[in-house]
């Protein structure tokens, strides 16, 4: 049973859940719109991947101190994560975006051109996910909530 001592671990997955459900009344109070889907998806405020190795790195950090070969692995780790979730998947998600216009533009060509109407209709496209990465501000909150769950976290087990 000593995964369920293994703080890193649950400061971690805390921090997923947590960040996960939170974009809902946060994306509410932005929006007006009420997506309970959020909670299942990728990209948003706040970074999910952010808090979530952000925590296990803080937690490594309380355990086995800042100086130790682990939190840095951990922390470089967290970097390259962080790193990525702003360009690689952010770049992906604006390339769907991009995608997605196309297909529909392109559907709406042939729904409108002469004798094209006539013909079956099209098997529908699934579009595209476009929510794929984050912009820095939701990495950076997502970083401070695994930060400061962790550290709340700490004195409950």
């Amino acid at each position: 049973m000593e995964l369920f001592e293994n703080f890193p671990l649950w400061a971690a997955i805390i921090a997923i859940t947590f960040a996960q459900i939170i974009k809902v009344p946060l994306h509410f109070i932005a929006t007006k719109e009420f997506k309970p889907g959020l909670t299942f998806s990728t990209g948003g405020m706040p970074s999910s991947h952010s808090a979530a190795v952000t925590a296990v790195t803080t937690g490594i950090g309380i355990e086995h101190g800042v100086s130790s070969g682990l939190f840095a692995v951990s922390c470089v780790l967290a970097i390259i994560i962080m790193f990525d979730a702003t360009g690689i998947r952010r770049q992906a998600g604006e390339q769907a975006i991009l995608i997605n216009t196309l297909v529909k533009d392109f559907h709406h060509f042939v729904t409108e051109a002469k004798g094209w109407s006539k013909k079956g209709e099209y098997e529908k496209q699934k579009e595209l996910k476009e929510l794929l990465g984050h912009q820095p501000i939701e990495v950076f909150f997502g970083g401070l909530t695994g930060v400061l769950l962790a550290f709340l976290l700490y004195p409950l087990f």
